[in-house]
């Protein structure tokens, strides 16, 4: 897998573009050409740590865009060994591009005459903590050169600086910065696109996870209109989105950590980064073990760029008219699991103190029986609770979501059942996060990666080409379909088609209608 000192790209083989800021210099191997580093926001300091994003002062000379750009700072987890791909910094409002590169028709188009190319935006997930845009893992090489497509990855803020809610403390703190950095990332690439070889009237937002959340949560905000025409939601924790109130008392909890009261507020743009990151790490083990199913950092319904829970406002065909492809893993869980994260509530416990706090919060809720619960979900030990972490986590949130937006636009529903034998021996099977490999290309991680040990790799090289074509045509303005297996039809409420994506891709009809009986019509899920 292709990192930055991969010796195909040659300094000589050079690339400048200009942006509405400033000329960018990048660089090229024949195939792809690549702008690594690109700024499309000012640096998010001082009075601007808390504050919607702002343009950067404009250049003149050709930017460096051959070095990946610094990463949100987060912190570390030795149970999340996350290659970050590049140092952590407050100036991280970046975006990576790869393009394909133009070939020397006479209007420099490709080789299939396409000047301008759908675009693929990503959203990287990580709790909405951890992770960036610059992830080898998120390499686009290989997603740009074998879909013909332009590939971008986005830095946005994380954690406290980008899905903490202190706007209650007054002027200087604003409301959802991290959704409001995407935003503004997907404004840039419609202004500038055009000139690494895109198409600004087609581009796909996608992402998975947390990444997928913004994805689901932008559907649903106003403020986004025009800037994409499709959407890609992997495991989207849909929601996972909460109201002013608890955020209110998350960032209460935010400054008891740092011994700070909300008198003291003026002092918060300018405390040391390392102090904010230990109080993030403390209150994201600490949320979601206090209160089982929530999470320390998660967008808000604020009235402004979330109006309304998402889920509501899919239901109630208010969602964004574009085309959307929508599906989770088949066994989510059994990565948190893995980690001992406490971020899905697995043990009986757990659950039990979940199902209480959100009937003590909605006390007209229909929350299904302990009976029914074990008549579903059966086995010894943890086995009932992953079920039950997967379904409430992710499944049926992008089920009542698909079915509200289905009605609005054309919804495309999955579940990714592949694994390799290794991935199986460990217990993981196709766990949360799984799929991301074939997404991008990307299948061997290094030579230290064990996934493909016990075989299995030319069975995932095949799955990761369907993949890629089914996301890439899909982008591409038609439908998400492949040269092999089968022509994927609509999701939508009588048939509930779903693709099983697997060593053969099946269409299955309402696989999840026991969940479905079970878990009912209403939303499940915290305010």
């Amino acid at each position: 897998m292709e990192d930055v000192t991969d010796t195909r790209f040659s300094m000589h083989d050079t690339a400048v573009v200009e942006t509405t800021n400033g000329p960018v210099r990048g660089t090229g191997d024949g195939v792809v050409t690549r702008w690594l580093g690109v700024r499309y926001a000012a640096a998010p300091v001082g009075p601007l740590r808390w504050r919607a994003p702002q343009p950067p002062q404009p250049w003149t000379e050709p930017a460096d865009a051959t070095v990946l750009g610094p990463v949100c700072p987060q912190p570390t987890d030795p149970r999340i060994p996350l290659d970050l791909g590049a140092p952590q910094g407050a100036d991280c409002l970046t975006v990576n591009i790869w393009a394909p590169t133009r070939g020397d028709g006479p209007e420099g188009d490709g080789p299939e005459g396409d000047a301008h190319k759908p675009v693929l935006v990503w959203v990287h997930g990580g709790a909405y903590i951890l992770g960036s845009g610059a992830q080898p893992l998120y390499n686009g090489r290989e997603l740009a050169a074998g879909g013909d497509v332009v590939v971008v990855t986005v830095n946005y803020r994380l954690g406290p600086f980008g899905f903490l809610d202190l706007s209650w403390l007054g002027e200087g703190f604003e409301t959802n910065t991290g959704l409001r950095d995407v935003l503004f990332a997907l404004r840039w690439v419609r202004e500038n696109i055009a000139n690494f070889g895109g198409d600004p009237d087609r581009v796909t937002l996608f992402g998975e996870s947390a990444g997928g959340g913004v994805v689901t949560t932008l559907l649903a905000s106003p403020a986004a209109e025009g800037l994409f025409s499709r959407a890609i939601a992997q495991s989207s924790p849909v929601t996972s989105v909460y109201d002013q109130k608890r955020a209110q008392r998350i960032g209460e909890q935010f400054l008891g950590e740092l011994g700070m009261t909300a008198r003291q507020s003026d002092q918060l743009s300018e405390l040391p980064v390392t102090a904010i990151i230990a109080a993030a790490k403390e209150l994201f083990n600490d949320v979601p073990r206090l209160a089982p199913g929530t999470l320390g950092f998660a967008p808000i319904v604020d009235g402004d760029i979330v109006p309304d829970y998402p889920v509501n406002v899919a239901r109630s065909g208010r969602t964004l008219p574009v085309p959307l492809i929508i599906g989770t893993n088949e066994h989510e869980a059994a990565l948190f699991r893995w980690m001992r994260s406490p971020l899905l509530p697995i043990s009986g416990q757990a659950i039990s103190e979940m199902f209480t706090a959100i009937a003590s919060e909605q006390p007209d809720l229909q929350i299904p029986t302990p009976a029914q619960i074990a008549a579903v979900y059966r086995g010894r030990g943890k086995k009932p609770g992953l079920g039950v972490a997967r379904d409430i986590g992710f499944r049926m949130p992008s089920i009542w979501f698909a079915e509200g937006h289905s009605v609005v636009a054309p919804v495309y529903m999955y579940r990714f059942d592949w694994s390799t034998p290794m991935l199986r021996v460990l217990g993981l099977g196709g766990a949360h996060a799984t799929e991301l490999p074939y997404v991008w290309g990307n299948l061997v991680a290094g030579r230290r990666d064990p996934t493909f040990k016990l075989g299995g790799l030319g069975a995932g090289t095949e799955v990761s080409h369907r993949m890629r074509q089914r996301w890439c045509n899909f982008a591409r303005g038609g439908s998400p379909d492949a040269d092999e297996g089968p022509r994927w039809r609509p999701y939508d409420e009588k048939n509930r088609v779903n693709l099983l994506i697997g060593r053969d891709d099946q269409l299955a009809f309402d696989p999840d209608h026991i969940q479905r009986s079970t878990w009912g019509t209403e939303v499940l899920s915290f305010r």
